[in-house]
């Protein structure tokens, strides 16, 4: 294929793809606006109620641009825009206390302004419950898009289909992947490097659940694998570090990798050491 060709192909392909997805950096740019709309009165940044009224009238536009390429439909636009910003009041409040919880666990943690504002996880969090919502009315793409937008800024990886519960903590966070069917309950608390994953990546599973099930008041910690669709935490477990699971505990439970320590003996070698790199 000689050069001419392929750029006639390539427009040709992009013309019929037009439209079928929204404008990533449109989307990016709503994402930080509404972040802003939610939490920048922490920082001062609107100093009158009316500015914020306009910005909210802002996101309300960008949204219902952002969603038209997709549906195509004025009417099925404005629907959907109505049933993303009523549930938003909502969100707020389910956000607020993810950070009184991240507060009230973290000792590093001195202010709920702080959280909200420097915690990665909390970020991720917060474009989670947002992207969940758009999951929620069916809304394709977009979703996605923002989830990867929180993941490539905090190292958070949170498909919009997973279902978590009220009071949701995430300390440090880089790492942390909670895949499509993860069903996670209330105040639980993660660590950075857990992966919440499937046993396999088999497309004829598709429409099953893969992904394991956290209930409450479940802790776990840095670098633990927890996989499988039929694999249930009981609440009020504690999972320790870089634990690999794949079946179910029950409630209470404590599940660690015990450390052993031997110290060497104090002998002389008599052959030479040779080692090659």
């Amino acid at each position: 294929m000689n050069e001419a060709d392929f750029i006639k192909e390539l427009f040709q392909r992009n013309k019929r793809c037009y439209g079928n997805f929204p404008d990533k950096e449109l989307a990016e740019s709503f994402m930080d606006g509404l972040f802003s709309f939610l939490f920048a009165s922490y920082q001062e940044k609107f100093q009158t109620e009316t500015a914020l009224s306009n910005h909210y009238t802002n996101l309300r536009n960008t949204f219902s641009a952002l969603i038209f390429e997709l549906l195509k439909n004025e009417e099925k636009v404005e629907a959907n825009t109505k049933l993303f910003f009523d549930a938003l009041p909502v969100i707020y409040k389910q956000l607020l206390r993810d950070a009184e919880a991240t507060l009230e666990f973290d000792p590093a943690a001195k202010s709920i302004e702080e959280v909200l504002i420097a915690y990665p996880g909390f970020y991720a969090t917060a474009v989670y419950r947002i992207a969940h919502q758009l999951h929620l009315q069916e809304i394709q793409t977009l979703p996605r898009l923002l989830s990867e937008y929180a993941h490539s800024k905090t190292g958070i990886d949170i498909h919009p289909g997973a279902t978590i519960g009220e009071a949701f903590t995430i300390d440090h966070g880089t790492g942390i992947v909670i895949g499509e069917t993860t069903i996670i309950g209330n105040n639980v608390k993660l660590y950075q490097g857990v992966t919440l994953g499937a046993l396999n990546v088999d497309k004829a599973h598709a429409s099953s659940k893969r992904h394991p099930t956290i209930e409450d008041n479940v802790v776990i910690y840095s670098g633990a694998t927890i996989l499988g669709g039929k694999t249930v935490i009981g609440k009020d477990s504690i999972i320790g570090g870089n634990v690999w699971l794949t079946n179910s505990v029950e409630s209470f439970s404590l599940v660690y990798h015990k450390s052993e320590v031997k110290v060497r003996e104090k002998v002389v070698f008599t052959d030479v050491l040779n080692f090659v790199i």
